[in-house]
């Protein structure tokens, strides 16, 4: 970026941008989406993103979007396209006198996407989420311990089928892959793709030993999503070997940096702590690394 260290601060979040990735602090509250609140930080490269847009909002606002390249997040990739526009990670919320900003910050980010922008990303380039690691479903209790997926039934829930299959157990080198379906619509499933299929085709879900099933109430958004997430993302390293670890949440300091620069950067780390967006902790950290790179 031609300037280190901008923040935008949204409604739901605040994207801190660095010299390869965008840093996206998800904030808690009760009016913010349960799945911002369950992945809490997410780094997103920009090799990771097809495109970035700017747009004009409800109410008095504008919309930063940055597009991920199809295949680079497997929060994404699991989600299909099934997530609402105000669930979308990628987009950040933003009152509307924020808007040259926000556009000049556009303007530098397309300069800084690669000549790979507009083609599907060959592995993942975002790190999964850390968790949840289990999540309750209608009928049965879902676990990922990293390695290997069970599935443990209820039996206030689970079908005759799935009872007479017993509890199930899948290792991530057995899987193909997910299919997730959210349980905003009529009915949800988290289905595992084995590599060698079973006898006769996959059923319905709560027929399926291989799925959990899940509606209002039970596997909401914010816990299946993640975990739909965290398993796409063991098959994908399982079949093609460790991928590379995206750059740490925690900022590393950058030297040589304009005094000037760092000046600035902490009249907006300020303002943020001003506005309650920081707390006393997270402030006096940045401010102190920030005044390390002098």
């Amino acid at each position: 970026m031609s300037r280190m260290g901008d923040v935008l601060a949204g409604f739901h979040a605040v994207w801190e941008f660095g010299s390869d990735s965008v840093l996206i602090r998800f904030e808690r509250g009760i009016r913010r989406p349960k799945l911002f609140q369950a992945l809490g930080e997410r780094r997103i490269p920009y090799e990771a993103l097809s495109a970035v847009e700017l747009s004009e909002g409800r109410r008095g606002t504008v919309v930063l979007h940055a597009v991920p390249r199809p295949g680079a997040d497997p929060l994404m990739e699991a989600a299909a396209g099934q997530l609402k526009e105000d669930a979308d990670p990628y987009r950040l919320v933003l009152p509307a006198e924020q808007e040259d900003p926000a556009a000049h910050l556009a303007d530098e980010l397309r300069r800084l996407l690669g000549p790979d922008a507009g083609e599907p990303a060959d592995r993942h380039l975002v790190a999964p989420p850390e968790g949840p690691l289990h999540f309750k479903a209608y009928d049965g209790k879902a676990s990922f311990d990293g390695s290997a997926v069970t599935f443990r039934w209820f039996w206030t829930g689970a079908s005759s089928a799935k009872w007479m299959s017993g509890d199930q157990s899948f290792g991530v080198g057995e899987l193909s892959g997910v299919e997730w379906r959210s349980p905003e619509l009529v009915t949800g499933h988290l289905r595992l793709l084995e590599r060698t299929a079973r006898d006769g085709t996959p059923g319905e879900a709560d027929q399926d030993p291989a799925a959990v099933v899940f509606g209002l109430g039970y596997g909401p958004v914010h816990e299946s999503l993640p975990f739909a997430a965290a398993v796409l993302a063991a098959v994908r390293t399982a079949q093609t070997g460790p991928e590379p670890r995206c750059a740490p949440v925690r900022r590393a300091g950058d030297t040589g940096r304009n005094p000037a620069d760092i000046a600035d950067r902490i009249r907006q780390l300020g303002e943020l702590h001003g506005a309650g967006l920081l707390t006393d902790g997270e402030f006096s950290a940045k401010k102190a690394e920030l005044l390390a790179e002098l």
